[in-house]
């Protein structure tokens, strides 16, 4: 019996791998094959059977054309729409949430990507790259492995009738070097269902371990395949069926002003508000010469004292918590990094490094600096890989841990906390503070924990939260916590991450936390406000392209921080300067105006109707955040208004102004095509913007002196030369500044022309030259077989074309000229009369003068150039000479 095993399983891993080639027509009788099943009665037989035998709900296919996943080309499996519910990223107020049991009948393409069958369609009966996917879905811990296979064998056996000797299954027999365990349940499952032991086989992770991509759900998985030989002779395989068992998981202003808040307190004894009084006098003092600072001066004066007050009780929070942990160091003790970092680590509220720093220098304490940069080095690291969206790693909750936490009855994140911000008269915003309840902490390996120790990056789910977790392309927020009743001890808030419903905390912990613990959150200001900045401008800019480019031009995606937004759309062709400068100056309209940004949950059936609605083929919650700007939200959904189609409505649940006029300035610094027909944007907006501006247009006046030096023409080519080499800089400045892209293209398409120009005046120049000194050196020398001699040339090409014009006019003649330059660098070349080969060859000839120069020479058998370096031209010549005269 083991012998027979054992040939079997060699046999179906022959046939796994290679299915059944195509053998052309069947010589068998028609008569003893029944009739073909049609496509429609397989799927209805498939569909009906989980309905109705097994309570399946049936979902509609989605489209091949994936949309709000850039990692898809085409829907290529039917799981694909179910993606949100494996990555445990579905909004719990969704439809897709309340999904058990499922089934459907998925259209999917495969031509590229992670699962292309393009190379097989035609060499085989199975391969096809547009298909029909049939699939039956449990979440939840609705049902798993006894239940899918049982399920599995009573359709294909009992519905479909097909003999069950024809049925081979294979099983996930273990990967040692990932310590996976074999898969004998799912083994023992198919025995008790009655397929015999010759049957099932197991195979390795190749054949029998299924993964979404290189992170993410991942587990073994069970194959059913149909023998198409029937018994006689080697198995001829095509998988039938596959059952997959997901069950594993793979600060350019604000430092100076602080230094000045403690300097003015602690050593000159100011009173509080001591720096806001000062402005008055900068104003009139500097205020001629600079009116902006006379127009702003209320506003600077508040946000003068808004900071000062702020970090006031930050640097006495700061002091205290420093002076508890001096009490429990030794007398050689370092202050520990960690106690630093957290310091620094909340936002807006921190101290900076340099003052913590400072401030121990002066009770004569070390700072752990070696600890420091490390620390430092870690999260340069962790920001390098948020620059871009990327898989989930590290803290985060997969399928079972949610499972877990749904069967102990934990509802989702109260995240509603995180709107909870007002517009102040002066323009500045109020962020309100959220306590919260610890329900569970994790380890850095997603390990449930009661509670977590000093210095442990950890997760935390709190019952409630105002921290914006990412998601929408929105960057998460930070920040840091506290336990309530001991506000001195900071948690810093790296990120929040959306799981399932759940907001996942990333934090260090200075000291011990546990479930229970009630904490206060504060949010990053100004993280939390530039995001809310790019949040409304990349809503502007999107709808700004749609009034410029058409009602055509559709998001893609998007992703902002508060350092620059970027926005993919789609177009049918390159956007012109003249276009992008139109897009930025809707975008400024709106900002100048300062519209109010209205902000409000609605049923999502009200949204489906509204003409120019701005909304992606996404699942979106019940009710849904609808964001106009400029008009009441109840008005944007009237169907009659025709509002949506005049300003920015978007299904949204990011963070927004309240008023659009914060944004300040919007510059969009780069586009470039991702695909035909998707462009990517890249925008900055406020101060950056205005220096954005402020650079193109300093680049702009020097295109400009450069465009008249043209005009006026170079006295010689050392002129010409140096005017060519400024355009190449100022080409390679535009290229590379940040400004403003349509003038960066313009400015490029100038130069460019200018460099053409330059470049052309320069060879006029120099063939003049060279005609000038090939009739000095013509009137020089004698008719003969050979000119070796010196001559003043700017460069090598002016040196080129000398020798050239010599043997055009003496055809007979074989030349070398030297040119001294600066330094005593001499530049070499020559050129070899056409009777004078093949023994004697220009190449031959420039290296054995430069040679003796000590450089290197290079060309062909008739033309050849070199440098070198020698005080002996003399000398040099001589070889030349000598050289030649052998040769000849």
């Amino acid at each position: 019996m083991a012998a027979s095993v054992v040939a079997a399983a060699r046999r179906l891993r022959r046939a796994i791998r290679r299915s059944p080639a195509w053998r052309g027509p069947s010589h068998r009788p028609l008569s003893s094959e029944p009739p073909a099943a049609k496509a429609s009665a397989v799927r209805a037989a498939f569909l009906n059977f989980f309905r109705d035998r097994h309570g399946h709900r049936l979902v509609p296919s989605a489209s091949v054309r994936p949309r709000g996943d850039p990692s898809l080309l085409f829907v290529n499996a039917g799981m694909n729409q179910f993606k949100p519910i494996f990555l445990g990223t579905v909004d719990p107020r969704s439809e897709m949430a309340g999904f058990r049991r499922v089934a459907n009948s998925q259209k999917c393409v495969r031509a590229g990507g992670r699962h292309n069958d393009l190379e097989d369609v035609g060499r085989d009966l199975s391969h096809h790259t547009f298909f029909e996917m049939l699939g039956n879905w449990a979440f939840g811990g609705e049902y798993f492995k006894e239940e899918a296979c049982s399920m599995a064998w009573e359709l294909l056996t009992q519905v479909y009738g097909i003999p069950t000797e024809r049925l081979w299954v294979s099983y996930f027999d273990g990967d040692p070097k990932a310590g996976l365990e074999p898969d004998l349940e799912t083994r023992d499952i198919w025995l008790s269902l009655g397929v015999p032991a010759t049957r099932v086989l197991s195979f390795g992770p190749q054949e029998n371990f299924w993964e979404m991509g290189n992170t993410g759900p991942c587990g073994p998985c069970t194959e059913i395949h149909y023998d198409l030989a029937g018994g006689v002779g080697a198995p001829q395989l095509v998988e039938l069926w596959n059952l997959v068992f997901m069950q594993h998981n793979r600060l350019v202003l604000r430092r100076i002003l602080r230094r000045a808040v403690r300097f003015s307190m602690e050593i000159l004894k100011a009173p509080p508000g001591f720096l806001g009084s000062l402005v008055p006098v900068v104003v009139e003092t500097l205020g001629d010469a600079y009116p902006e600072l006379q127009r702003n001066s209320a506003q600077i004066s508040n946000l003068v004292l808004e900071d000062e007050a702020a970090f006031l009780a930050s640097l006495e929070r700061g002091r205290r918590i420093i002076d508890r942990t001096l009490r429990t160091l030794g007398p050689s003790d370092m202050f520990p990094a960690e106690v630093a970092w957290s310091l620094s680590l909340s936002g807006d509220l921190g101290l900076p490094l340099d003052m913590v720093e400072l401030m121990l220098e002066e009770k004569g304490v070390q700072l752990d600096s070696t600890g420091l940069e490390r620390l430092a080095q870690e999260a340069a690291q962790h920001q390098a890989r948020q620059a871009e969206p990327v898989q989930k790693q590290g803290l985060w909750l997969d399928v079972h841990a949610l499972g877990e936490l749904q069967r102990q009855g934990v509802p989702p994140t109260d995240s509603s906390p995180k709107y909870n911000y007002s517009l102040r008269p002066n323009g500045s915003y109020e962020f309100g503070t959220c306590e919260a309840q610890v329900l569970q902490l994790y380890t850095e390996d997603g390990t449930a924990v009661a509670s977590v120790g000093k210095g442990q990056r950890c997760g935390l789910l709190l019952d409630r939260t105002n921290f914006y977790a990412e998601q929408g392309g929105q960057a998460s927020d930070r920040g840091y916590l506290v336990r309530v009743g001991q506000e001195d001890v900071l948690f810093p808030v790296a990120r929040a991450e959306v799981c399932g419903g759940f907001i996942l905390h990333e934090a260090v912990a200075p000291e011990c936390l546990q479930i229970g613990d009630q904490v206060q959150l504060h949010v990053d200001k100004a993280w939390r406000l530039g995001c809310m900045v790019k949040h409304t401008a990349t809503h502007l800019l999107n709808w700004a392209l749609r009034q410029t480019l058409g009602p055509g031009t559709e998001q893609q995606g998007s992703h902002l921080n508060p350092e620059q937004l970027r926005l993919d759309v789609t177009t049918q062709t390159a956007l012109t300067p003249q276009q992008l400068r139109a897009v930025e100056n809707t975008v400024q309209e709106a900002v100048q105006q300062d519209k109010p940004v209205y902000m409000e949950e609605v049923p999502l059936a009200l949204t489906a109707q509204v003409p120019g609605l701005r909304c992606l083929d996404e699942v979106y919650p019940d009710p849904v955040r609808v964001v106009s700007v400029g008009v009441p939200v109840a008005h944007a959904l009237d169907p009659a208004s025709q509002a949506a189609l005049q300003t920015s409505v978007e299904l949204c649940c990011g963070t927004h102004l309240l008023r659009t006029g914060a944004i300040g300035d919007l510059v969009i610094i780069g586009d470039r095509q991702l695909s035909k027909g998707t462009t990517r944007l890249l925008a900055i907006t406020g101060e950056q913007a205005q220096q954005a501006r402020e650079l193109g247009q300093n680049l702009a006046q020097e295109a400009k002196a450069a465009t008249e030096r043209l005009s006026q023409g170079s006295r010689d080519v050392a002129e010409a030369l140096r005017l060519s080499k400024d355009i190449g800089r100022l080409i390679e400045a535009v290229e590379t500044s940040v400004m403003p892209q349509w003038q960066r293209r313009e400015l490029l398409a100038t130069l460019k022309m200018l460099q053409r120009r330059a470049n052309t005046a320069i060879r006029k120049l120099q063939m003049g030259q060279a005609a000038k000194k090939t009739q000095e050196l013509l009137e020089r020398h004698s008719k003969g077989p050979l000119i070796v001699d010196t001559v003043s040339a700017e460069s090598l090409s002016v040196l080129v074309k000398v020798v050239r014009q010599l043997c055009e006019q003496a055809p007979s003649t074989s030349v070398l000229l030297l040119s001294p330059q600066s330094m005593g660098k001499v530049l070499c070349a020559c050129q070899v009369a056409q009777g004078a080969m093949p023994t004697f060859t220009a190449e031959a000839w420039a290296l054995a003068v430069c040679s003796h120069m000590g450089g290197k020479a290079w060309g062909s058998r008739v033309v050849a150039q070199g440098t070198g370096s020698t005080t002996d031209l003399e000398a040099a010549l001589s070889t030349a000479r000598a050289y030649a005269l052998s040769q000849l």
